[in-house]
C-alpha cells in the first residue's frame, strides 16, 4: 500500500508502464483513490512532461504514448554506496514491514552495477553491524568502505588517525570488521604500531589506504562482543545527548564543547557532545537556567540530582560551619 500523493504518482506511471492500457476504475480501485483523485494524478503525471494518452467514454482507458521510455536511472559509485548504506541504516533502525521493499532495492541497484563496485557494496552488506539505532557521528563513507572491503579480502589497511587530543599518527592496521554503536562507528583488529588489538573510531580515521599485506582475522572472532569489551575500558569519555527548550544560537552561545552537535529539534535544540566530566556538565545544565531533558546517559542524571542535591543542601546553610566539607 502507497500512503503519500507523490508515491500514489509514480505508481500509477509504474502500473501504466507494465499494464500498457488501463481503464480509470481500474487504477482508482489499485491506487485506493476515486476517479477525480486519479485524474488529478493523471494531470501531474502531464506537468512532469510524461504523456499520458486518454480515451473517455464508456470504454475510456489511460495509456502511456507509444515509444515513451523512462531514462534509465543512473547512479555514480559514491551515489550507489550512499544509497546501499542509507538502506542498511534504515533497515536496522527497525522499518520490519518495509525490509523486504529494502532489500528488494538493493537487489535492482546490485544487477546494474559495475563488478567493481559491487563488490564494495557486497562487502560493506556484510561486514558493517548496527548494535542500536542511533546514528549520530556519521563516518567517511570511504573509510566504511575501504575497511570493509579490506576485512572481507583479508587485506592489511594504512590508517592515518587523529587522537581525541588532536594527535596524527600512522600505523598499519589488520580489521576485524565495523560495528556502529551508541550513535559513533568504530573498528577493530591488530594495530601493527601497538602490537596488539585496538579501538578506533572512523570519524577519527584521516586516511585509509589498503596495502598489500595479507592477514586471517581469529577464528570465531565476535567483533561486536569485542567492540563492547573495549569500549568499557576507555576512561572517562561519556556521550550525552540532552534536549535544551530554547533556540539554536542561544545554546551554541551558551555550551562552549570541543565536541559538540547542535540539532533543531521537538521547539528546542537536541545537543550531542562527547565530555570527560559529568559532573562538569550537570553544573553547565544548571547554570542555563532553562527546562532541559536528559536523553543519556543514565549516568548524567545522576550527576544532575547530585549537584541539585548539594545545591539544596547549601540553601539551608545559616553559617559557614561545614560548608568547606563534602
Amino acid at each position: 500500500m502507497v500512503y503519500r500523493p507523490t508515491a500514489r504518482v509514480l505508481t500509477v506511471l509504474e502500473l501504466l508502464q507494465s499494464h500498457g492500457r488501463m481503464t480509470g476504475a481500474e487504477l482508482a480501485q489499485r491506487l485506493e483513490v476515486n476517479i477525480r483523485t486519479l485524474r488529478d494524478y493523471i494531470e501531474m503525471l502531464g506537468d512532469l512532461g510524461i504523456p499520458v494518452e486518454a480515451k473517455r467514454g464508456r470504454n475510456g482507458a489511460y495509456w502511456l504514448r507509444p515509444g515513451y521510455k523512462l531514462p534509465p536511472l543512473i547512479f555514480t559509485e559514491d551515489e550507489s554506496l550512499a544509497l546501499t548504506l542509507a538502506l542498511l541504516i534504515a533497515k536496522a533502525q527497525g522499518f520490519a514491514q518495509a525490509s523486504a521493499a529494502f532489500e528488494g532495492v538493493l537487489a535492482k541497484v546490485m544487477r546494474v552495477l559495475p563488478e567493481a563496485t559491487r563488490t564494495q557494496v557486497q562487502a560493506v552488506e556484510q561486514t558493517v553491524l548496527f548494535d542500536d539505532d542511533a546514528f549520530r557521528i556519521p563516518p567517511s563513507l570511504f573509510a566504511v568502505t575501504a575497511l570493509s572491503s579490506a576485512f572481507q579480502a583479508g587485506r592489511r589497511v594504512q590508517l592515518h588517525y587523529r587522537s581525541q587530543h588532536g594527535e596524527v599518527t600512522k600505523r598499519g592496521f589488520d580489521p576485524y570488521g565495523v560495528v556502529s554503536r551508541n550513535g559513533i562507528w568504530y573498528t577493530l583488529g591488530y594495530c601493527q604500531l601497538r602490537q596488539g588489538q585496538r579501538l578506533f573510531r572512523l570519524d577519527r580515521i584521516v586516511k585509509v589506504e589498503i596495502a598489500d599485506e595479507t592477514f586471517s582475522p581469529p577464528a570465531h572472532f565476535d567483533i561486536r562482543e569485542a567492540v563492547k569489551r573495549a569500549l568499557t575500558s576507555i576512561p572517562n569519555e561519556w556521550q550525552t545527548e540532552v534536549w535544551l527548550k530554547t533556540t539554536l544560537p542561544e545554546a551554541q552561545r551558551s555550551l562552549s564543547l570541543a565536541r559538540v552537535f547542535f540539532e533543531e529539534k521537538s521547539g528546542g535544540v537536541l545537543v550531542r557532545a562527547e565530555v570527560d566530566d559529568l559532573s562538569w556538565v550537570a553544573q553547565k545544565l544548571a547554570g542555563l537556567g532553562i527546562p532541559f531533558v536528559i536523553h543519556r546517559p543514565h549516568e548524567l542524571r545522576v550527576a544532575v540530582s547530585q549537584y541539585a542535591q548539594k545545591l539544596a543542601n547549601y540553601a539551608q546553610q545559616t553559617s559557614m560551619e561545614g560548608i568547606g566539607s563534602e
